[in-house]
Order: structure tokens, then sequence, then C-alpha cells
């Protein structure tokens, strides 16, 4: 069942790369058409042309299968001044779209999948963090989160301790904000974008935005390319495929707090799509 799910808001195609033929994709095992109308309008409809809501925001095309009782997310770096915004494109992963989040909250595996450059033993330690559910906002935040990178960002030169901050403000979505190397006290922004496709399929579209004055944009999205095609082989390989939402099924660690916060914070609203909610 896929409930509350429905009226959420999913990214289904690039907006800048939208042809007048469209975009023939899914969206939680339902069949979409995305086209771009001679006048310039995008429209998306499902296989028995059924006409869906759109939004045009970071870069995407967005949509909704329900009726969302919310607008999108919103990202206030996206408009600030200076910001470069990367459209990074698609990497379609066989695992499910709740997986694909939860390993972008991740830490720990730094030092082991991104070798040499988000992290390097033996500075393997998660230092203590600060993890909430902010009701206000009904969002997922760790804060106070460190860790020691050789190559941050692109731009970077040295390795240094990186200050990160992570948010979840929808099912499939999250936002990293995390120490900029070219402007000190500035947060670059990088986000991951998760389009269900099914229950174990999925298409993430990361973007950022930005301070990088120097670094080619074909060099800007190479290195998220690469640092996410890093990640692919390793959920493609979890097991269950599905997310496990019952505490008791996978044993947490420290590092792990915010990933029990978002698994918390999906049963709480019901947003099982993607999901396995008992043992098997």
């Amino acid at each position: 069942m896929i409930g509350p799910m429905m009226d959420a808001w999913y990214p289904v195609a690039l907006e800048s790369r939208l042809g007048t033929n469209g975009r023939s994709t899914r969206l939680m095992d339902t069949p979409l058409h995305v086209a771009r109308l001679n006048g310039g309008a995008i429209e998306i409809r499902t296989e028995d042309g059924r006409a869906l809501p759109v939004r045009l925001r970071y870069g995407h095309v967005w949509t909704s299968l329900g009726a969302p009782t919310t607008d999108l997310f919103d990202i206030p770096e996206a408009d600030q001044p200076g910001r470069r915004l990367v459209e990074v494109g698609v990497v379609r992963v066989r695992c499910s779209p709740l997986r694909a989040v939860e390993n972008f909250l991740d830490i720990a595996h730094f030092p082991f999948v991104h070798t040499d450059i988000l992290g390097a033993e033996p500075h393997t330690e998660v230092e203590k963090y600060e993890v909430e559910i902010r009701e206000k906002e009904d969002e997922v935040w760790a804060t106070q989160v460190k860790f020691y990178q050789p190559q941050a960002a692109k731009s970077a030169s040295t390795g240094i301790t990186t200050d990160y901050m992570y948010r979840v403000p929808a099912p499939t979505c999250s936002v990293l904000y995390k120490t900029c190397p070219a402007r000190p006290g500035e947060w670059d922004v990088i986000t991951l974008f998760v389009q269900p496709l099914a229950e174990d399929l999925c298409d993430v579209w990361p973007w950022m935005a930005l301070f990088d004055d120097e670094s080619p944009m074909t060099d800007l999205i190479h290195f998220q390319q690469m640092i996410f095609l890093q990640d692919r082989s390793i959920l493609e390989n979890q097991i269950p495929r599905l997310l496990p939402l019952d505490p008791g099924m996978e044993i947490p660690t420290r590092a792990d707090l915010t990933s029990v916060a978002y698994r918390r914070w999906l049963k709480r609203h019901n947003y099982t799509y993607g999901a396995q909610l008992v043992a098997q």
C-alpha cells in the first residue's frame, strides 16, 4: 500500500533537457509521460491520460500522484547570488528509494567506500553529533557533524575536517550542508532527489548549489557522479533490499543516529513504499 507517499512531490526530469518529445518514465509503478508543449509549458500525464500537478524547482520537474497538501520544500541557498547550480544528471539504482536516502545520511562509510576522497584510514571515528525531528518543519536534522576528509570538494586542495548538517525534508529527498573550502563561513549544498520507480528501483537525481568559481562545470558534475557511482555498488548489494523500519531488524551504532531518526520519522508518517515492516 502506497498511502501518504502518493501525496509527496517527486523529481521526474531535468527541466533543461526536456524537449517536445518528452520523457517516458515511472513513478511508484505508474507509467508517466513528461513533455514540453510547443508553447514551452510542461505537462505530465499518466498512461490513462490523467494530468498530474507540475512544479519546476532546483532544475528539475516535480510531480505527485496524489493531492499534496503542502508545496515543495524550500532550499533558500538555491536563490543565493554567486552560487553555481549544478545539475548532475540521473543515476538508476536497483535499490529501495528509501535505502538511497539512508545511504546518503551515512557518514561512517566514507573512509571505506570513498577512500582518499571523502574519508581515509585511520580517520574512521564518527564523533558525537546531534539528531532531531523538528516538529514545526516536520523534518529530520543532524547537526554538529564533523569528519576528516582528504578532498571534501572538487575545489579542495588539501585535507580538512569538514562540518556537516543533514536535512531530510521529504521521504525521498535529502539535503547536505557542508564546509565550503572556497568561502569559509558559507555552506556548500549537495542534495539527493530520489524518484521511486518501484519499491526496489529508483532514479537518483543529485543537485548542488556551490560556491566555486574555478572548477569547470564538467569537472563538478564528474566529481559528484564519481562519488555516487561508488555508492551504487554498495546500495545494489544491501540485504534486505527494502529499508527495515522495525528497530529490531538491524543493529544500529552511534554513527547511525540519523538513520534511526529517519526510519522513526518514516514510520510515524506511514511512509512505507520501499520499506520492510517485519522481519522475513
